[in-house]
């Protein structure tokens, strides 16, 4: 598919049927997660392939927008592996896992695969829950899977500023 059309097209999908996707298209897209930029190619991410009941209903009682996906890939970073920047006041953690994400997300949909975005819920909670290492910080969590009949984007979808209000030349 054409990069602008992913990225234009791609909406967070509410409503999933429940037809599973495939091993091969799920690991394609957790590939181009692996190929994603990272500051110093650190790689402190690590993505979690939730897909069975148990760790799925864990995941509805942490948050409510899972949405029946039938899986959800759990984006979390390593807190001890990460760049920081001068002056010491960030790290890459946060940023590269969101690239890591962006990369699994616009890979979905080029794939034909919906996504949501998730980061309403408590991520200490829920690492607790998963028994996640306490080293890992989780960044979101990323709906996967095929909408369901009727589903489709919000309708502020194509409501976009205009670039005279989100970019200044300097």
């Amino acid at each position: 598919m054409e990069f602008k059309k992913v990225v234009k097209d791609r909406y967070s999908c509410k409503d999933y049927s429940s037809k599973k996707v495939d091993k091969d298209i799920i690991e394609s897209i957790l590939e181009a997660g692996r190929l994603a930029p990272t500051a110093k190619n650190l790689q402190e991410q690590h993505i979690y392939v939730a897909e069975s009941e148990a760790v799925l209903a864990k995941i509805d009682k942490a948050t409510p927008c899972r949405y029946g996906a039938p899986i959800v890939l759990v984006v979390a970073f390593d807190k001890n592996n990460v760049f920081t920047y001068p002056g010491e006041k960030r790290d890459s953690g946060i940023e590269d896992a969101s690239i890591v994400a962006t990369h699994l997300m616009l890979a979905a949909y080029d794939a034909g695969v919906d996504s949501c975005w998730i980061n309403f819920f408590d991520p200490e909670k829920l690492a607790k829950d998963l028994n996640l290492p306490e080293n890992e910080e989780i960044l979101m969590l990323l709906d996967l899977g095929y909408a369901a009949e009727g589903a489709g984007p919000l309708g502020t979808h194509d409501s976009r500023k205009p670039l005279s209000e989100t970019v200044s030349y300097i």
